[in-house]
C-alpha cells in the first residue's frame, strides 16, 4: 500500500515539473529584470533555452523511470508492516503473563510440597486439634463443663434433699490417633470431691466393621447410659438407667456394618456394679463380666427420610459373681441423686447375675423419642446372720420425648442450632421442650423374711416424671431448666428413709460448656 503512494507521488511530482518548467522559461524570456519587455534577445535565445529544457526534463525522467523501477521491485516483495506501538505492548504483556503463570505454577508446587510435610492445626467450635501433614497422628482437646442447680421442694413448706450449686462435671477430654489405625482417649474428670479418671482406652481401627477397644470406657448395655453426658435430656439420667452397668475396664470388640445399618459390641470386663454406682476398678472375686449389644438402623442411608431416624437392638450382659460385696450396687438414686434402695450391709453377690434390655429411638425433624427396658436379675446372699440367700429380679423402663420449637433436626448425638445466638440480628439460638417417665421396682423378695436383703428404709418401686426446656445458644452453649417429680412405694414395714418418706420435688438447672 505505502510503496503505490510513493509510486503514484513520484510519477504526479514529474508531471508537475513538465508543465511547470516551459511555463517558467516563457515567463522569464518575455520579462526582464526591470519588468520591461526584452524582444531583440528571444528570437536568439530560443534555440538554446528549449535545450537546455528538454535535456533537464530527458534526466528527470530518467530519475522517475528508475525510482518506479524501484518501487515496483518492493510491490513485489512481501508486505512487512513495521509493529505499532499497540502491538508491541500486547506481545510484552502477553510475555509477562506467561513469566507470571509458570511463577505462579513454581509457587504453587512449592506449597503443595511444603504442606505435603507441615503439621497441621485447627481452633474452632470442634474444639483444638493439631495433626501431622499425613493425619497418621492426631491430637484433640476438647472439654465438658456442666455447672449445676438442685431446689429441693416439699408441700408444707419443708426441703429434702440439699439446695446446691455444684461443679456436675468438669473434664479435659484428649482424643487422639497415632500411626493412622490408633485411636485413644483420655478423660479425668475435677467435678465433684474427687478427682477420677472416667475414660482411658485405646481403640484399635482395622476398618469400620471390625475395631478393638481396651482400657476402661462405658459398658455396652443402656441406651440412655451410652449417650454422651453432653446431650442427654435432662440433668441426671432416669432411674431406669440405675439397672445398667456403668464404665468398666475390659476389652471390646465391635464396629458398623453395611454403612452404619448394623451395629456390635461384645466385650469382657471386670463387672461393674449398676449405673450410679462406684465404678469396679478391679476384679475382686476373679469373674469376669461378659456384656453385648447389638443395634440396627433399616433405614440410616436410604431414601425414606421419615424413617431414617429409627434404631433398634438389645443388649445384655452376664457374670457368675462370687460371695462379692463389691459388685452390689450401693443404692439406687433418684433424679435428685437421694438413694431410695440399697442392700443390707451383710448382702453380698453370690451367683449369677444377668440383664437383658431392649431399646430404641426414634428422631424425625424436631421429633425425639427414646425409650427402653431393663431386667436386672441378681443371685444374693447373707454373708453373716441368719443364713439366706434369694435370685433378685429388679425392672426398669423408662420412655423420654422431645420437640424442638425452633425448627432444628434433633438427633441422639444432639443438635446444632441454625442461627447461634446474637440478639443484635434477632437470633435465639434453638429451644427444645422434653418430657420423661420413669418406672423403677424392686424385687418384693427382697423385703420378706425376719431379715431382709433390703436395707431399712428402702422403696419397692419409684415412679419419676420429668419435663424440661433445653435453649441451645450455639453449639457449644447450652442453659437447662427441668423439673423432676418422684413418687415411691414402701417396701417392707420399715420406716422409710428421709428421701422415700414423700414425694422428692426438685428444680434443676444447668450452664454447660461443650466444645
Amino acid at each position: 500500500m505505502k510503496t503505490t503512494k510513493l509510486k503514484q507521488l513520484l510519477i504526479a511530482t514529474v508531471t508537475g515539473a513538465q508543465v511547470a518548467l516551459p511555463a517558467f522559461a516563457a515567463d522569464g524570456a518575455a520579462t526582464g529584470t526591470n519588468g520591461t519587455a526584452v524582444v531583440e534577445s528571444s528570437a536568439a535565445s530560443t534555440d538554446g533555452g528549449n535545450s537546455s529544457e528538454s535535456a533537464e526534463i530527458k534526466t528527470l525522467k530518467e530519475q522517475v523511470d528508475a525510482l518506479v523501477q524501484k518501487v515496483n521491485a518492493l510491490e513485489q516483495q512481501p508486505a512487512q508492516p513495521a509493529p505499532d506501538e499497540p502491538t508491541v505492548n500486547l506481545q510484552n504483556l502477553d510475555q509477562q503473563v506467561r513469566i507470571l503463570e509458570r511463577q505462579r505454577e513454581i509457587d504453587r508446587d512449592a506449597a503443595v510440597a511444603k504442606a505435603a510435610t507441615t503439621p497441621k492445626i485447627t481452633l474452632g467450635a470442634n474444639g483444638f486439634s493439631a495433626s501431622s501433614a499425613d493425619t497418621n497422628f492426631v491430637f484433640s482437646l476438647h472439654g465438658l463443663i456442666q455447672t449445676d442447680s438442685r431446689t429441693f421442694f416439699h408441700a408444707d413448706g419443708g426441703t429434702l434433699g440439699k439446695n446446691t450449686f455444684l461443679l456436675r462435671r468438669a473434664r479435659p477430654i484428649f482424643t487422639g490417633t497415632v500411626f493412622h489405625d490408633f485411636d485413644f482417649n483420655f478423660t479425668p474428670d475435677f467435678g465433684g470431691s474427687a478427682v477420677q479418671i472416667f475414660d482411658a482406652y485405646l481403640n484399635y481401627r482395622f476398618s469400620p466393621e471390625w475395631q478393638l477397644e481396651a482400657g476402661k470406657f462405658k459398658s455396652p448395655v443402656g441406651l440412655e447410659a451410652l449417650q454422651a453426658d453432653t446431650w442427654t435430656s435432662f440433668n441426671e439420667r432416669s432411674i431406669a438407667s440405675d439397672l445398667v452397668p456403668n464404665r468398666d475396664i475390659g476389652l471390646e470388640l465391635h464396629g458398623d456394618l453395611f454403612g452404619g445399618i448394623a451395629s456390635y459390641a461384645a466385650g469382657v470386663f471386670n463387672g461393674a456394679s449398676d449405673y450410679n454406682g462406684t465404678t469396679t476398678t478391679q476384679d475382686v472375686d476373679n469373674s469376669k463380666a461378659f456384656a453385648g449389644r447389638v443395634f440396627f438402623q433399616p433405614w440410616k442411608i436410604s431414601d425414606v427420610n421419615f424413617l431414617q431416624g429409627l434404631g433398634f437392638g438389645v443388649a445384655g450382659s452376664y457374670e457368675d459373681d462370687q460371695s462379692s460385696a463389691a459388685n452390689l450396687t450401693p443404692g439406687y438414686k433418684t433424679d435428685g441423686q437421694q438413694t431410695l434402695f440399697s442392700y443390707a450391709g451383710n448382702v453380698v453377690a453370690n451367683g449369677k447375675h444377668w440383664r437383658i434390655s431392649p431399646q430404641g429411638y426414634y428422631y424425625y425433624g424436631p421429633l425425639s423419642l427414646l425409650g427402653e427396658y431393663t431386667i436386672s436379675d441378681q443371685q444374693v446372699s447373707r454373708s453373716s446372720g441368719t443364713p439366706a440367700s434369694a435370685d433378685l429380679q429388679n425392672t426398669a423402663w423408662e420412655i423420654s420425648a422431645g420437640w424442638v420449637l425452633t425448627g432444628e433436626s434433633a438427633s441422639y448425638n444432639g443438635l446444632t442450632p441454625q442461627h447461634s445466638f446474637n440478639p443484635t440480628l434477632g437470633q435465639w439460638g434453638a429451644w427444645q421442650i422434653v418430657a420423661r417417665y420413669a418406672n423403677l421396682d424392686l424385687d418384693n423378695a427382697a423385703f420378706k423374711g425376719p431379715t431382709t436383703f433390703a436395707a431399712a428404709g428402702s422403696a419397692s418401686a419409684a415412679q419419676a416424671w420429668s419435663i424440661g426446656l433445653n435453649w441451645y445458644l450455639n453449639r457449644d452453649v447450652r442453659l437447662n431448666t427441668s423439673y423432676s417429680r418422684t413418687t415411691f412405694n414402701r417396701g417392707g414395714t420399715a420406716t422409710p428413709t428421709a428421701a422415700t418418706a414423700q414425694p422428692e420435688n426438685v428444680l434443676f438447672t444447668r450452664i454447660q460448656l461443650a466444645f
